[in-house]
C-alpha cells in the first residue's frame, strides 16, 4: 500500500513539473495568436490575430534576413566549434606531452573570466583587423570553448590507445585518425556538444549587439530586442518574433535528444 501511495505521488509530482515547465512555451503559442491588450490582460486561449501579428512583423522587420543571419552564424559556428574543441581535448588527453596538464589548466581557469571583460579588447581588436559586421567576427570568441574542450578531454579517456597506436603502425595519419576513427566512435559527445553550441551561439545577444552594427548583419535575439525598445511594446508581435526564434533550437534538440543525456553523461564521469 506504501509502495502504490509513493508511486502515485511520484507521477502526480512528475505530472505537475511537467505541466509547470511546459506552461511558457504552451502560453508564448496563445500570446502569439491574441492582441497586445488580450496578452496584458492574461487570456490564456487561442486567438484569430496570428496573420495579423505576422504582417504586422515582417513589415516592421526584416524578420527572414534576420532568421537567415542567425541560422547562417550559428551552423558556422557549431561545424568549427566543434572542430576546433574537439582537436584540442583529444590532443590534450591522447599525446603525451609535459605541459599539456599545465595548458588544461590555463583552459579551465579562463572560464572563471567573464565574457564582459573581454568585450572591450576583442571589440578594439577585432575592429582594427576589419572584422565587424562579418561572420568571422562572431565565431572567433566561440571557436575554443573551455567547456566543450572538457567534455571532449573527458570523452578521449575512453577512445583506447591501442587502436590508435594500431592505425599508426598501419600508416594511417594523425589527422586521418581523427577523423576516420574519433569522431565516428564520438558521435554522443558529438551530438551533446552540438547542441550546447548551437543554443550559445544562436541566443548570443551580447557579443552580436557589439559587433554586429549594421542592420543587415542582425540577429533573431538582437530583433526580438529592437520589438521591446519603442515606448509601447506590443506583446502579440514579440511573442511571435519570439515562438519563431525558439523553433531551430528546439528541432535541433529534439532531434539530437538520443544521444544527448549519453553524451553529457559521459563527459562528467
Amino acid at each position: 500500500m506504501i509502495s502504490k501511495m509513493k508511486t502515485i505521488l511520484t507521477h502526480v509530482f512528475l505530472m505537475a513539473i511537467s505541466i509547470i515547465s511546459i506552461f511558457p512555451l504552451v502560453w508564448m503559442i496563445i500570446a502569439a495568436s491574441n492582441k497586445s491588450v488580450d496578452v496584458i490582460a492574461g487570456k490564456l486561449t487561442l486567438g484569430t490575430n496570428f496573420i495579423e501579428n505576422y504582417k504586422n512583423l515582417i513589415s516592421q522587420q526584416p524578420l527572414w534576413g534576420t532568421f537567415w543571419n542567425s541560422c547562417r552564424y550559428t551552423i558556422f559556428v557549431t561545424v568549427f566549434a566543434l572542430i576546433v574543441s574537439a582537436l584540442a581535448g583529444y590532443s590534450l588527453e591522447i599525446y603525451k606531452e609535459k605541459a599539456k596538464e599545465k595548458i588544461y589548466i590555463v583552459v579551465l581557469m579562463s572560464m572563471m573570466i567573464p565574457f564582459v571583460a573581454l568585450m572591450v579588447p576583442l571589440f578594439r581588436m577585432y575592429s582594427k583587423l576589419g572584422l565587424l559586421n562579418t561572420v568571422l567576427g562572431f565565431m572567433l570568441p566561440s571557436l575554443a570553448t573551455p567547456l566543450l574542450i572538457m567534455m571532449f578531454r573527458t570523452n578521449a579517456k575512453a577512445f583506447p590507445i591501442d587502436i590508435i597506436e594500431a592505425a599508426r603502425i598501419d600508416g594511417l595519419s594523425e589527422f586521418g585518425i581523427f577523423f576516420k576513427m574519433y569522431i565516428p566512435s564520438m558521435k554522443a559527445i558529438f551530438a551533446a556538444a552540438g547542441v550546447v553550441t548551437f543554443m550559445n551561439a544562436w541566443n548570443n545577444y551580447l557579443w552580436a549587439k557589439v559587433i554586429m552594427s549594421d542592420d543587415t548583419t542582425q540577429t533573431m535575439p538582437m530583433l526580438i530586442s529592437n520589438l521591446t525598445s519603442g515606448y509601447a511594446t506590443d506583446y502579440g508581435l514579440l511573442m511571435l518574433a519570439v515562438l519563431i526564434t525558439t523553433i531551430p533550437t528546439a528541432i535541433v534538440f529534439f532531434a539530437l535528444q538520443k544521444y544527448f543525456v549519453e553524451g553529457i553523461t559521459g563527459s562528467v564521469k
